[in-house]
């Protein structure tokens, strides 16, 4: 599964555009008064203003041999956060290794190396590196609902946890990351999850499912057209 495109809400549209296009170097593909959309990899995150928008959760893929490269990227750029004092946390039932921080509207931003994808990057870590989105985090008040509304849209695996605190569901190349806010808090920071709406696309076996995630809810987006 594949996450094709993500569109967040922000309430620093100017400070996000910097960060993103100015301090990551992702290549803007559009914008206007109120929004504005970044290349990332092989996927396409777009941020829409709005006043009291809330925080999120995201991750991007990286190459698997390149973790270390990409921590003093990312020192440059922003600050790293820790967990316990380490910077490069160690996922060792993933198989992966990651690195945190916070852009300006204080979502965390992780940078993942997935061993198991066999990814590997020879020339110097920049943004190029970044392959995709891999990771959006969806707070729910009960994850075995949401897990049934994602599958009625699009059939998708469990791929680690329960339906109690936590539960990513889909594979390493496209995880939504299901937890219960009322029991849990984001790693590693302990921040508070908000379920923040959000829409995404989703590629599963080359067809794109168009999803709308609002008022904790996961359902289709209509169409426009």
């Amino acid at each position: 599964m594949k996450i094709q495109e993500l569109t967040l809400y922000t309430s620093q549209l100017a400070a996000q555009k910097e960060f993103y296009r100015k301090g990551f170097g992702l290549p803007l593909l559009h914008e206007s008064k109120d929004s504005f959309g970044v290349q990332v990899g092989a996927s396409v995150l777009n941020f829409v203003f709005k006043k009291n928008a809330k925080p999120y959760h995201l991750a991007f893929n990286i190459p698997s041999n390149q973790e270390v490269e990409a921590l003093h990227w990312l020192q440059q750029r922003a600050q790293v956060l820790n967990y316990n004092g380490i910077e490069l946390i160690d996922f060792v039932s993933w198989n992966a290794k990651s690195i945190y921080c916070y852009d300006p509207d204080r979502n965390l931003v992780e940078l993942i190396a997935r061993k198991n994808l066999f990814i590997e990057n020879k020339d110097p870590f920049s943004s190029k590196a970044l392959l995709n989105i891999s990771e959006v985090g969806v707070p729910v008040s009960d994850i075995e609902t949401c897990y049934n509304q994602l599958n009625e849209l699009v059939e998708t695996p469990i791929f680690d946890g329960d339906f109690d605190r936590f539960c990513a569901v889909g594979d390493e190349e496209g995880l939504l990351i299901l937890i219960n806010k009322l029991k849990r808090n984001w790693f590693p920071t302990n921040d508070r999850a908000y379920s923040a709406d959000f829409e995404l696309i989703l590629k599963k076996d080359d067809t794109d499912f168009p999803i709308l995630f609002q008022k904790g809810q996961l359902q289709k987006k209509k169409s426009t057209v």
